[in-house]
């Protein structure tokens, strides 16, 4: 038999109390791990040195790495960047999401797939009409906030260009009050925008993912607008949530299965094109 592909599931803040560290993707690891894959899952060493896995992560034996950048903006350290952008360099498989604000903006200093990150303080989405809030309920934060739907409903998507690998099967993916924002850098030749998701505040169409082809520069990458795309929480609301959430959750990934499907897909097919499988 050949041997499982090796993937690294990881946030960017220590083993939380109440906030989302990797036990809030759960259901993420579970799900890949009956696809084949060997899932390693966790959160990062305490700060303020590097993090052990990932600054070494260059010389580890994963084929590929999803970061979950849930912090604040100092979640990485310039070791971590380095290693993980060597890490892709060498050919391997590199997913980074995000949230809203500047939740995340750690990663801005990853090579490539950090610049398709736009956050509020740090790497502003160079069109500046979108410099303004989207969702305008939860006013203490910030724009890129694009308001796709209440946690635990979904969106429908809009497959942009020629459909890509990832979104095969795909048409919904889960909802969030406030969506962070990505884009295709312009200096990066194999990335391109593969799908959009309408705002339910304004209207607005916005990037929800990048696909990185492989190239000279490294192996594949991928950049999510919000990691609650795969959270357990977005999923099925009834796993709960740190206190801090005060949106209502919906009802529609409980009520439409099709839905639950739809996002549970598009997560596997990021895992089997990320490693070429």
């Amino acid at each position: 038999m050949p041997n499982r592909p090796r993937i690294l599931l990881q946030t960017t803040i220590p083993i939380p109390i109440d906030d989302r560290g990797i036990a809030r993707f759960g259901k993420l690891a579970e799900l890949l791990r009956t696809e084949g894959f060997d899932v390693v899952a966790r959160d990062r060493d305490p700060l303020p040195g590097p993090d052990p896995v990932l600054s070494a992560l260059d010389t580890s034996d994963f084929d590929a790495a999803w970061l979950f950048a849930v912090d604040t903006g100092d979640g990485l350290t310039a070791d971590d960047c380095a290693a993980i952008s060597r890490f892709r360099r060498g050919g391997r498989g590199l997913f980074v999401t995000r949230d809203h604000m500047d939740l995340g903006s750690s990663v801005c200093d990853l090579g490539g797939v950090g610049k398709a990150h736009y956050f509020h303080s740090k790497n502003p989405d160079p069109d500046a009409a979108r410099h303004a809030a989207d969702d305008t309920v939860t006013t203490d934060i910030l724009w890129p906030n694009y308001h796709s739907g209440a946690n635990g409903d979904w969106q429908r998507i809009a497959v942009e260009g020629a459909r890509h690998p990832v979104l095969d099967g795909v048409d919904r993916l889960p909802a969030h009050p406030h969506e962070g924002g990505v884009g295709a850098p312009a200096d990066e030749p194999s990335a391109r925008v593969i799908a959009t998701g309408t705002s339910l505040a304004t209207g607005q169409r916005f990037n929800l993912a990048v696909a990185f082809e492989a190239d000279d520069s490294g192996g594949r990458a991928f950049a999510a607008s919000t990691f609650h795309h795969f959270a357990d929480y977005n999923w099925d609301p009834a796993t709960g949530s740190p206190s801090f959430v005060s949106e209502l959750p919906g009802s529609g990934m409980a009520t439409h299965p099709a839905a639950l499907a739809s996002a549970q897909r598009y997560a596997v097919n990021i895992a089997n094109w990320l490693v070429g499988r």
